[in-house]
This record gives structure tokens, C-alpha cells and sequence, in this order.
């Protein structure tokens, strides 16, 4: 009984732990002209989709990422794309 009361209790601590992780995932790539650009969805945060366009520029040598616009997709699951220039 005593076991399963523990395998209760780590159960609601990990589903507990999955609420709090977003359901999207952001992916980066950078554009032929030197823009980075964030494929998103429109309930993401603008300070989620700075950190990772931050991380592909920190990964080319730059220590901040600039936001210059955003556009619109036909991607049905990242239906924007944000897009940021690296600076020093």
C-alpha cells in the first residue's frame, strides 16, 4: 500500500512538471542574407522567441539579437516566422 502511495504521489509530481513546459518548440535557422529567423507560433512570447534567436547568435559569435519584423507562414504549425539580426 505504502508503494502506492509513492508511485501516486511521483506521478502527480512529473505530470505536475509537464504543465509547466511549453507544448511548442521554437526552432531557429539563419537566411542567406544574414538574418535569423524564429518559427513560432502566435501564443508565444516575445521574450521566448529573443532567447532562442539570442542562442543561434551566440552560436555565430554575436551577443544580442536585434527584432527587424515579422511574417506570416503557411506552415499550419508555426504559422509566423520573427525575424532578428545578430549584433556585438
Amino acid at each position: 500500500m505504502k508503494t502506492i502511495r509513492h508511485a501516486l504521489l511521483i506521478l502527480m509530481i512529473l505530470s505536475l512538471g509537464a504543465c509547466g513546459t511549453s507544448d511548442y518548440d521554437l526552432r531557429a535557422y539563419t537566411q542567406s542574407d544574414g538574418l535569423v529567423g524564429v518559427h513560432t507560433v502566435k501564443s508565444a512570447k516575445e521574450s521566448e522567441t529573443q532567447a532562442v534567436a539570442e542562442a543561434e547568435c551566440k552560436k555565430r559569435g554575436k551577443r544580442r539579437a536585434v527584432f527587424v519584423e515579422a511574417r506570416a507562414t503557411v506552415n499550419d504549425r508555426f504559422p509566423l516566422t520573427n525575424l532578428y539580426i545578430c549584433k556585438d
